[in-house]
């Protein structure tokens, strides 16, 4: 029983009716007036709550509000590292190429290509087919085009890898070749003996991709030239032309010397490269 009582009193404080009364302080008119009770107070308050709270929350995570706080990162920093980091992958790619060039360079100036030595009579003999019951007379098409490929590389420099006969090769010095190209030495240039400060000059056409000091070679030059041919130019006492230079075929390129670790007197160390492989310059260039 007295449980029940204390349930009707709470009951009937929570549904008590008060009446909240604005009045007029000079002439007590009364101006305003709300029935409450202490259950709508109650419902009242807890819904402004909520929906202050929920308003809150929708301002933080929807709104630029939330960069304020601590903790959260701006939009636009993070914008900023996407774009830095697109630019980072893209710049490690340009050195990996580099690398692999600068690499490809340093092989030349060192010397270290490797060569490999064919059989051409095994070679002949694999692909070789009984032609008995073949007729291996040309027709006349082939006829006419064997003559056309006749004239196109009767005046080739290089026969197999440069295809302009308007292509001449200038000697960069005059001199005794003390030292020739020779593949199973792996000395893939000529030496040839000049006094020091002869003027070097280049021997065609082109750009300089390589113009510094190594310890082995002292200054050398290296030069790109048409129809993927390049030049290289050792042991020089000066240079005279930078990377990413124009020279013109017979222009002073350095003054000839006695440089780097590797070198027995004033000469000109001179390799000749086409499309990747070394060619023996004598056959192009005549030194004397």
């Amino acid at each position: 029983m007295a449980k029940k009582t204390k349930e009707k009193k709470f009951k009937k404080k929570l549904l008590h009716k008060y009446r909240l009364v604005v009045l007029n302080e000079d002439t007590f008119e009364e101006r305003f007036a709300i029935k409450l009770t202490r259950l709508n107070v109650f419902v009242i308050v807890s819904l402004g709550t909520i929906l202050l709270i929920a308003g809150t929350i929708f301002l933080i995570a929807f709104t630029s509000l939330k960069e304020y706080i601590p903790g959260y990162s701006s939009t636009a920093l993070k914008k900023q590292a996407t774009v830095l980091n697109y630019k980072t992958d893209s710049l490690q790619n340009v050195i990996n190429l580099n690398e692999q060039y600068y690499a490809s360079i340093k092989k030349v100036l060192t010397g270290d290509v490797s060569s490999v030595d064919f059989n051409r009579d095994s070679i002949i003999d694999a692909a070789s087919i009984d032609a008995g019951d073949i007729d291996l007379k040309p027709t006349k098409e082939d006829s006419l085009l064997r003559e056309l490929v006749d004239k196109e590389d009767k005046y080739n420099v290089f026969e197999s890898t440069i295809s302009s006969s308007n292509f001449v090769l200038f000697p960069p010095v005059n001199g005794t070749i003390s030292e020739g190209y020779d593949i199973k030495e792996k000395h893939f240039a000529v030496d040839i003996v000049v006094a020091k400060d002869t003027p070097v000059k280049a021997t065609a056409d082109g750009t300089v991709i390589f113009a510094e000091w190594t310890a082995e070679t002292g200054y050398v030059v290296i030069i790109e030239h048409s129809y993927d041919m390049i030049s290289v130019y050792k042991h020089n006492a000066s240079l005279t032309k930078q990377q990413g230079d124009l020279v013109k075929s017979g222009e002073v390129i350095a003054l000839a010397g006695n440089t780097g670790e590797l070198t027995t007197g004033p000469h000109l160390h001179f390799e000749l490269w086409s499309r990747g492989y070394a060619v023996d310059p004598t056959k192009f260039i005549d030194f004397n």
